[in-house]
Formats: C-alpha cells, structure tokens, sequence
C-alpha cells in the first residue's frame, strides 16, 4: 500500500489548501467528503447512491468492524471494501476514538481501562474483552486493507476525564 499527496493551490489568506492524494484505488482531490461506512456500509446508502454522489472516499471505523462483522470475514474478502463492494480509495481509522468514547461515557459498563500498554474494553455488542494497542490497531486496519489508516491515539472527547498532558505524552509514545 502507498499513498502519494500533491499539493495542487493554497490560497495566502486563509491558507486553505487544495489536493490530490493518490491510492491503489484512485485519487482523491481534496477537500473531500468522506462517508463513514462504520461496519462496511454507509447508513441508507447503497454503492449506486454512493457513486451518484460522486463520493472520493470512504472511511471504515476499525473498532466497528473488528467486532462485527469481524477480521475473518473481512479476510475472506481481502478487506472491508471488496465485503461493501466499493471499488474507490478507503480510510481506516484507529479504533482509539470508539474506545475513548466508551471511557468517557461508560454508559454500558463496559469497563475501559486505558494504560501505557493499549487500551482494554468489553464490546459492546457481547462483552467479551478486549485489548486494543497500537500494534493491534495497525494489524486490524492492514487487514480492514485500506489504503489509508490512522495512527492509535487516545482523544480527549467533550468531557474527557484525566490529566491531559498524561493522554498527550501517551499518544506520542503509542506512535
């Protein structure tokens, strides 16, 4: 997998920035409108909806589809693409967020514990548990088979709870 990005116009005064980012699968000309296909599907539209919007993009939440439908089905499928059958360029993100966002709720009781090593968690959809660490999230997004993918990090969220200088110092040393 490679990605190359060429800066095509930047404009001085608001330094807004156009681009093209070339993948496998096709370029990108940004900024881009990426729909999020959180479990290999993009809510209420289907590929032909996706290619009339003349998306570029799509981005596939590896937390989502690490638990469901799960990294053997994906497998078999060599990716989460070819599984939705889009044939275009794809982003994966860490799965960090997802998690960060159950520690930060931790509404369902799903007992995320966040430390130096990863971060640890119960699904969400059967509670097994889990751990989810930098080398685990590359892994899950080589094999998601996006072009693109996300760097682990712990986010902060809304109502982030913690020493922020700790979650920071963490994220740099996951990387």
């Amino acid at each position: 997998m490679y990605f190359e990005f060429k800066l095509v116009k930047k404009d001085r005064s608001t330094r807004a920035r156009t681009g093209l980012i070339k993948t496998p699968h096709g370029t990108i000309k940004t900024p881009a409108f990426s729909p999020v296909a959180t479990q290999a599907s993009v809510k209420t539209l289907d590929i032909e909806d996706l290619s009339k919007t003349k998306t570029q993009v799509v981005l596939g939440n590896a937390y989502h589809l690490y638990l469901h439908p799960g990294l053997e089905v994906l497998k078999d499928f060599n990716g989460f693409t070819n599984f939705m059958s889009w044939s275009g360029p794809s982003i994966t993100d860490s799965g960090g967020y997802q998690v960060s966002f159950l520690w930060n709720r931790n509404k369902h009781k799903l007992a995320v514990s966040i430390t130096d090593k990863g971060m640890y968690f119960r699904s969400h959809i059967d509670g097994t548990k889990h751990l989810l660490s930098p080398e685990i999230s590359v892994d899950i997004q080589r094999t998601l088979a996006a072009d693109i993918i996300m760097s682990f990090d712990q986010p902060l969220g809304i109502n982030h709870k913690g020493n922020v200088e700790e979650m920071f110092s963490r994220t740099l040393n996951w990387e």
